[in-house]
């Protein structure tokens, strides 16, 4: 009788020697694939979802793509476990992706669950302490395999059994990634992204943007998040931001979010950049907004201008004086 395990994916090379090791050892597989809207994945490196589709797709196994929600969200806000360096809740994140794991196992009828986790790499989350909250947490107790350090860890239930022969387990530790390298060339994995990519939590320059949020909104939704990854942000109201472009890519961009009801903004005179009302709307909002915006043009200082304002189908011209100094700019920048 065949035995299925169920897979965390991110297409990096630590979970996609994990599954290799699983196929080879005659285990059927099937990958969960987690994306989230602090992933610094880009299209310049192809972004985990692609990755790990891709490692699915050469490794001819079954793969979903689930994405984190407003649950997730809460997880982010209050973490039972704390924050790393930055808003990252790395302990409180693995449970949550595993419990959804230790679902979908149940659900697929699979037996057991594996990673690519590997003992001491990551200093939060992969402590030994730590790693086993998270299986005892996750409610994956003595079900969660890890291929790459297994051998320093307690036998699990697929070892005792003889569903996998622990003799061909491994015993790798540290953040070092040269016994990772060299295993990949005995597995023959060769297409495989160098170590990339992360999490915005984890940055310090992206914690004021995720309090910010937190500190504003009682409701939270996944769009607010996907916008700060987007251009400056200013917090210009209890319940309203612009966001003004910081190139032409931001801008571009930018438009094609914008949602009916909010107020892109933009300099006749220079027409770069544009900034976007997100929130609640009103004149006074957008006269505020048009004063900052121009702060990142080349307006002179003192000038007249003339701020192209659309709502949905509608445009019209609001007059601004460029007036404002930097240090009322530097008040209302969220970062």
């Amino acid at each position: 009788m065949k035995h299925k395990a169920i897979a965390l994916l991110s297409g990096g090379l630590d979970s996609t020697l994990a599954v290799k090791m699983m196929l080879d050892m005659g285990i059927d597989v099937e990958a969960l694939n987690f994306t989230s809207p602090f992933c610094t994945c880009t299209g310049k490196n192809a972004g985990c979802k692609s990755e790990a589709v891709r490692v699915a797709q050469e490794f001819n196994i079954p793969i979903k793509v689930v994405h984190k929600g407003l649950d997730y969200l809460e997880i982010v806000r209050n973490p039972r476990h704390g924050y790393g360096k930055g808003v990252n809740p790395c302990v409180d994140c693995r449970i949550y992706l595993l419990r959804k794991a230790r679902e979908y196992m149940l659900e697929s009828g699979a037996d057991f669950v594996i990673t690519g986790e590997v003992l001491g790499q990551r200093p939060m989350s992969q402590r030994r302490d730590t790693l086993r909250v998270i299986e005892r947490e996750s409610g994956l107790e003595g079900l969660l395999l890890r291929p790459l350090s297994a051998r320093h860890f307690e036998p699990t239930l697929p070892e005792k059994e003889g569903w996998v022969d622990r003799e061909k387990l491994l015993a790798i530790k540290g953040r070092s990634r040269k016994e990772l390298f060299e295993l990949a060339d005995d597995l023959d994995v060769t297409n495989y992204p160098c170590p990339a990519g992360g999490c915005l939590l984890t940055e310090l320059s992206f914690v004021p943007k995720i309090k910010d949020i937190f500190d504003h909104c009682e409701e939270l939704n996944l769009r607010d998040f996907r916008l700060l990854k987007i251009g400056r942000h200013l917090r210009i109201g209890e319940r309203s931001k612009v966001i003004i472009g910081r190139n032409e890519a931001d801008n571009n961009l930018l438009e094609t979010i914008r949602q009916p009801e909010e107020a892109a903004l933009t300099w006749l005179e220079g027409n770069t950049p544009v900034g976007i009302v997100i929130g609640e709307q009103s004149d006074d909002l957008y006269r505020l907004a048009a004063g900052l915006l121009l702060r990142y043009t080349r307006a002179e200082a003192g000038a007249a201008c003339r701020i192209e304002v659309r709502v949905g189908d509608e445009t019209r011209i609001l007059p601004v004086i460029n007036d404002m100094n930097e240090s009322t700019v530097e008040s209302y920048l969220v970062a």
